[in-house]
């Protein structure tokens, strides 16, 4: 714990998160305007007092947008990468504890999932389904597991053949148990770091479906759509384009930053310097 609050990195990027994340959960106590609230008394006002981000085409407050837009990326970013690692757990701890042709199968797998460009494969994919937020949660996921996989593998076979899991096992302990209370336990780490920079990810890659139109539909608000709203005004109307930019981009840094902290403050051979 001492690691984590002395190390800057961890610092910055758990503040920038954990603000993003309250205001996410208060948006409807702070939104100051209905976000899906058209006013065509209101069409493309600058930033004021009386809407602090300005207003978009159809004269909803992007504030309010905004604030309600956190809450989808942000819960693609948690479902995504839940499932993403789920499955690369499961497959990885597999592979890594029973090696053999069970590992040869599993990793081959991922040598052919990894040769397709992982956006690519999302758009093919969404192409066929109706586009939903769910959907793109779960097509995240599912595309999103390989390098879990690969990772919890590696730790496994580091792992396997240590002296506290040969006492288990000499002592009769069965593979779940090896698995769940010896190995797992010990991998958790870089699983966690793992994880919190596959939400940077999963995030960039919800704005990037959004605003092609493949993402979250309107009227519900999402950073992705935001933006797609602003490059039809990017000219005279720079606050449809720039808010949700940098709202973007301060997360993803938030995630990145938090996730490469955490990474430095656990690794043994930083610890040394």
């Amino acid at each position: 714990m001492k690691k984590l609050l002395t190390n800057p990195l961890v610092l910055i990027g758990f503040i920038i998160i954990a603000s993003i994340l309250l205001l996410a959960i208060i948006a409807p106590l702070i939104a100051p305007y209905d976000p899906d609230a058209i006013d065509v008394k209101a069409i493309l006002l600058s930033p004021s007092s009386i809407h602090l981000m300005g207003t978009d085409g159809l004269g909803r407050d992007v504030f309010s947008r905004m604030l309600y837009g956190a809450r989808i990326s942000l819960m693609v970013g948690f479902v995504a990468v839940g499932i993403a690692t789920a499955i690369g757990i499961v497959l990885g701890a597999i592979a890594g504890f029973y090696r053999g042709w069970v590992d040869t199968l599993i990793m081959r797998i991922v040598d052919v999932m990894l040769s397709i460009p992982t956006f690519f494969l999302i758009l093919a994919v969404i192409a066929f389904l109706t586009p939903s937020i769910w959907n793109i949660m779960i097509v995240i996921g599912l595309t999103s597991w390989m390098g879990v996989t690969r990772l919890v593998r590696a730790e496994f076979l580091s792992l396997r053949n240590r002296e506290f899991v040969l006492a288990a096992q000499a002592l009769g302990a069965k593979d779940a148990r090896l698995i769940f209370t010896h190995l797992l336990p010990n991998s958790l780490t870089p699983i966690i770091v793992s994880s919190i920079l596959g939400i940077a990810s999963a995030v960039l890659v919800e704005s990037g479906l959004s605003f092609l139109g493949l993402g979250v539909q309107a009227p519900q608000a999402s950073w992705g759509n935001i933006l797609t709203d602003g490059k039809e005004y990017i000219q005279f109307a720079w606050w449809l384009s720039l808010f949700p930019g940098l709202a973007i981009l301060i997360t993803v840094l938030g995630y990145n930053l938090l996730g490469d902290g955490l990474r430095e403050a656990y690794n043994p051979r930083s610890s040394q310097h």
